[in-house]
């Protein structure tokens, strides 16, 4: 039978070790959602609907993060293409939502469908490290935001 003490201490640990799993899950979910003045941001040109990035993955890099501001409801695309010249493309994408969510794929489009909130988005994009021989991996991104009034009968039904 466990001693009182023993009970109070193994109560202790316990909580301890939740708060500690608890404290590092927070800051994963705040690291994903919020941006970062690292994040290099996506301009849109006054009155367009749509910017392409172009970028490269030194052999060293395994991902990079860009940034845009979106309303909710607002319907995107998100495409990755290899870029000419390098030889190898980074084709991984994930679209980090304002709310902490997160969607994306490898490849072609990344992401489709209508904005969950207004806020700043994150967009990560990264080497697909099962298929990389370590080399320079290039990439070309285009995003398409469609105002509100275009998105609505996409977004209306959802």
């Amino acid at each position: 039978m466990l001693s009182m003490n023993n009970k109070s201490n193994l109560l202790t640990t316990s909580v301890v070790k939740v708060l500690l799993l608890s404290a590092t899950l927070i800051g994963v979910s705040a690291n994903s959602a919020l941006a970062k003045s690292s994040d290099t941001p996506i301009q849109f040109a006054k009155g367009a609907i749509s910017s392409t990035v172009t970028g490269q993955l030194k052999p060293n890099e395994n991902e990079h993060w860009y940034r845009f501001h979106a309303n909710s409801w607002q319907y995107a695309i998100i495409n990755i293409a290899p870029l000419a010249g390098t030889s190898e493309t980074a084709n991984v994408g994930v679209l980090h939502m304002p709310n902490g969510t997160q969607n994306g794929t490898k490849g072609g489009i990344i992401y489709q469908g209508c904005l969950p909130v207004t806020g700043t988005y994150r967009l990560r994009i990264a080497r697909n490290l099962m298929a990389t021989q370590g080399q320079t991996a290039g990439y070309s991104i285009e995003v398409i935001v469609l105002p509100k009034y275009a998105s609505e009968p996409l977004c209306e039904y959802l």
